[in-house]
């Protein structure tokens, strides 16, 4: 199943808006329980899976297509959301169903639970879906697959579609998986889906290794853009020791099986695909917001239970977030002063108004996006940490400074870096942005070609 794909690819350059008020992406503070409600009843025949030859086939695309030898005459479950479909848009959970030989027996579901509808860190109940009759078995809050929820399985497909940024949390779902199933010797099959951001793209912090552990926004020690596809980290957390926090002979003896695309390659970003964008979550609808969360989701980072504010909000809650830019203590005219002054030390970046009725009163209001305008030279995550400086800028106090009820744990799980977080806590606007912004090129190179040996494509 394992295999390289060779496709040329196309960039293209999207438009976006909307600089409303929000909150930062995959993960806030926990709240109360939701139910999952009943899956859309399925369509009524399954297509076949198309040809090779075709474009981009997806990893459920290249199972149908060999006759799903790999789980032939297994009992299977399946870890899987709203955006787990095959390339026609058929949800995974229907295909296997269907699928001869198989016996889908329970479903999984990470955050936001399998229909996608909880909000961020809102636990999800597990329980019996309505449609299917199948178990549902919740691993989130985050959790291990537990020996109970293994017992009937021969294997656990995985089919879920990341966004290539180390803090969306449906990765740190698949690496949680792999370790609750290596310790019940229960096989993973991983069903390899794009990276939408392309797979030459890596940028921003590492992960330090103390919030490498445990830590559900940060289940991998990679650059904050790290260039690989969901198969990609399973293979890595798979080969390399110490990757899973499971004991050594755990993880050496665990199955993993990729089933890998066929026609993807890594200069292609989603729109190069040809394939729908499925939303993987309530605040990530489109390849926008795709684009939008590595690069303004860190430096907008506001957490009030944890005392932690930086004052900017980027539309999170509107139709389009993570585009739009707006601080609650600047006025539009000095906010999009200190930016132009920025746009010389952000390549394939510029900033421009744009008038849209504000989400709660639905009057016209003007604020800035952020438009990609390059996406060969634009960097990804490099705006967030001007945003920082200049939330110290102009913050009564220093945002990032250690003070009686203020808590930067949560933002450093998000982010990574300690040495960052400490420097910018005693500099403040003094803090050399650059400085840091140059290491984390370099250490990205070097992960980039440290990670080769993962690859499934060129």
């Amino acid at each position: 199943m394992l295999g390289l794909a060779r496709l040329p690819a196309l960039l293209s350059l999207l438009t976006l808006l909307a600089p409303l008020l929000g909150l930062l992406g995959c993960s806030s503070p926990s709240a109360p329980k939701v139910a999952a409600p009943a899956l859309q009843p399925p369509p009524s025949r399954l297509e076949p899976a198309p040809p090779a030859t075709k474009g981009v086939m997806l990893g459920i695309d290249v199972l149908e297509a060999e006759g799903f030898a790999t789980v032939k005459g297994k009992r299977i479950g399946l870890l899987t959301h709203p955006a787990g479909v095959n390339r026609l848009g058929i949800p995974t959970v229907d295909v296997l169903r269907r699928a001869p030989g198989v016996k889908l027996v329970a479903l999984f579901g990470p955050e936001h639970g399998i229909h996608g509808d909880a909000p961020a860190a809102v636990s999800v109940a597990s329980g019996t879906d309505a449609r299917t009759g199948l178990p549902v078995h919740s691993l989130y809050p985050p959790r291990r697959p537990t020996k109970a929820m293994l017992k009937d399985l021969d294997a656990l497909v995985v089919d879920l579609q990341d966004i290539g940024t180390r803090s969306y949390t449906f990765a740190a779902a698949m690496r949680w998986a792999m370790e609750g199933c290596f310790e019940h010797n229960v096989e993973v099959i991983v069903l390899d889906r794009p990276n939408p951001l392309g797979g030459l793209k890596v940028d921003g912090p590492p992960l330090d290794p103390q919030w490498a552990r445990a830590n559900y926004v940060g289940a991998f020690p990679v650059p904050y853009v790290h260039g690989l596809t969901i198969g990609e980290l399973a293979r890595m957390a798979k080969e390399t020791p110490g990757a899973l926090a499971v004991p050594e002979p755990v993880r050496a003896r665990g199955k993993l099986r990729v089933v890998t695309m066929r026609g993807w390659t890594r200069s292609m970003r989603w729109p190069d695909t040809g394939l729908k964008f499925i939303p993987t979550s309530k605040m990530i609808r489109d390849f926008d917001a795709v684009e939008g969360y590595p690069m303004t989701g860190l430096g907008s980072y506001f957490d009030p239970k944890a005392g932690f504010d930086l004052g900017f909000r980027t539309g999170v809650g509107t139709a389009h977030p993570f585009r739009g830019l707006s601080h609650r203590r600047l006025p539009l005219e000095q906010l999009e002063q200190e930016l132009r002054a920025l746009q010389p030390k952000l390549p394939g970046l510029t900033f421009r108004r744009v008038t849209a009725p504000n989400a709660k009163t639905g009057k016209p209001g003007t604020g800035l996006i952020v438009q990609i305008t390059d996406p060969d030279e634009w960097r990804p995550t490099e705006l967030n940490f001007w945003m920082m400086k200049l939330a110290c800028k102009y913050s009564p106090q220093n945002p990032f400074s250690p003070v009686k009820g203020r808590d930067v744990s949560g933002f450093l799980r998000h982010m990574g870096s300690q040495g960052f977080a400490d420097d910018i806590a005693r500099q403040g606007a003094r803090v050399d942005v650059e400085k840091w912004l140059r290491q984390w090129r370099e250490q990205a190179t070097a992960f980039q070609q440290q990670s080769r040996k993962f690859w499934f494509y060129l």
